[in-house]
C-alpha cells in the first residue's frame, strides 16, 4: 500500500493585522529549553501579518519596556519576547496601540495563561 503524501499550504489574508497577542506567564523549563530562551518570568507571543511587521514590532517592545528579544521571524511575522510578566505585557499594549492608532493595523486582544 503506497503511502499518502499530504500537501499544507500556508497563505496569509492581505491585511494589516495582530492575530495574536499572548503573555504566558512563568513558562515552563522544558518549554523555555525547547525554544532555547534562558530562563524568563514571562513569554509574550505574537503573530503579525505582513510578516515585516515584526521588526516594527521588535523596536517598539525593546523601546517601550525592559524585555528582550527572543524571537523573531520576518518571513512567518512569529515574534517572542522575554521579560517579567508586567514588563511583557506593557510591550504587547503599546504594540497593538502604535500599530492601531498609527498604521491603521487590526489589533488583537491580549490573553494570558
Amino acid at each position: 500500500m503506497a503511502e499518502e503524501k499530504r500537501r499544507f499550504i500556508q497563505e496569509f489574508v492581505p491585511g494589516k493585522q495582530l492575530t495574536l497577542s499572548h503573555v504566558i506567564a512563568n513558562p515552563d523549563r522544558d518549554l523555555l529549553e525547547k525554544l532555547g530562551i534562558q530562563e524568563s518570568g514571562a513569554l509574550g507571543i505574537m503573530t503579525l501579518t505582513p510578516s515585516e511587521t515584526v521588526i516594527i514590532a521588535g523596536d517598539l517592545a525593546t523601546k517601550a519596556a525592559n524585555v528582550r528579544i527572543g524571537f523573531l521571524d520576518r518571513f512567518t511575522g512569529s515574534f517572542v519576547i522575554v521579560g517579567s510578566v508586567s514588563e511583557v505585557e506593557m510591550a504587547l499594549i503599546e504594540i497593538n496601540r502604535f500599530l492601531e492608532e498609527n498604521l491603521g493595523y487590526t489589533g488583537s486582544k491580549i490573553t494570558k495563561s
